[in-house]
């Protein structure tokens, strides 16, 4: 089992920056890919950004805006997000995948977080 917990939303201006923590315990492995996804209320959870390793892949609605980055000593994942826009808006979710595993799509992750609320007010 690995637990996952956000941390680092907020309500922020458009064209500001927020850091998101993501802090994994339990059975977490180097190897697993660490994902973020987000949702907006009336709409799916989509896939923002992933890494595994050094590899990342980004939604291209977040590509040049968002960065993730991984501390393994600390087992904890950030989205670093600038130039925040209105659509931006959305409870975003962190989430861990099977060692080895790849994806952006959401049945590629057994291990989620609650999520924390991000507002980007215009």
């Amino acid at each position: 089992q690995v637990q996952l917990v956000e941390s680092g939303g907020g309500l922020v201006q458009a064209g500001g920056s927020l850091r998101l923590s993501c802090a994994a315990t339990g059975r977490t492995r180097s190897s697993a890919p660490m994902a973020w996804f987000r949702q907006a209320p009336g709409k799916e959870r989509d896939f923002v950004a992933v890494i595994r390793w050094t590899d990342t892949a980004y939604a291209d609605s977040v590509k040049g805006r968002f960065t993730v980055s991984k501390d393994n000593a600390k087992n904890t994942v950030y989205l670093q997000m600038n130039s925040l826009k209105p659509e931006d808006t959305a409870v975003y979710y962190c989430a861990a995948g099977s060692p080895g595993a790849w994806g952006v799509s959401t049945t590629t992750y057994a291990y989620w977080g609650r999520g924390t609320q991000v507002t980007v007010s215009s």
